[in-house]
């Protein structure tokens, strides 16, 4: 099946709310754009991406994806471009992750990326996997 072609998705201006979801895409924070942006910088790749999506697997049955994507989107992926970086998702996971905000956070516990996605309805104890 073939999809309309790509267009162009952003989060939220910096004015905006960034806690606020927006229901038909993924919200990028600055936090998490700084630590992806240093991510491709350190890789080589500036100009690259990140694809962002679900895979089968973990112990509740789905785990996030969240890999260096050096080439163009797919013609079907959805393309949200926010503070410098831009995330690549599929269309399959674009069901799953619509409305998710990714952040990145530093603690007590350590530091990492956080999605906030309003579709989970239950993730395992150490948060790596999740059910819908």
């Amino acid at each position: 099946m073939n999809a309309a072609p790509a267009s162009p998705e952003s989060s939220p201006e910096p004015s905006a709310d960034p806690a606020a979801p927006v229901a038909n895409t993924v919200v990028v924070t600055a936090r998490a754009a700084k630590v992806m942006r240093g991510q491709l910088e350190k890789r080589g790749t500036p100009s690259g991406a990140i694809r962002f999506g679900i895979r089968g697997g973990g112990c509740t049955g789905y785990s996030y994806m969240f890999q260096f994507e050096d080439g163009e989107p797919r013609s079907s992926d959805h393309v949200v471009e926010a503070f410098g970086v831009r995330v690549y998702v599929d269309p399959k996971s674009m069901v799953l992750v619509k409305g998710t905000r990714l952040d990145f956070e530093t603690g007590i516990r350590g530091h990492g990326f956080r999605f906030e996605n309003p579709n989970v309805d239950d993730s395992c104890g150490c948060g790596e996997s999740i059910s819908f």
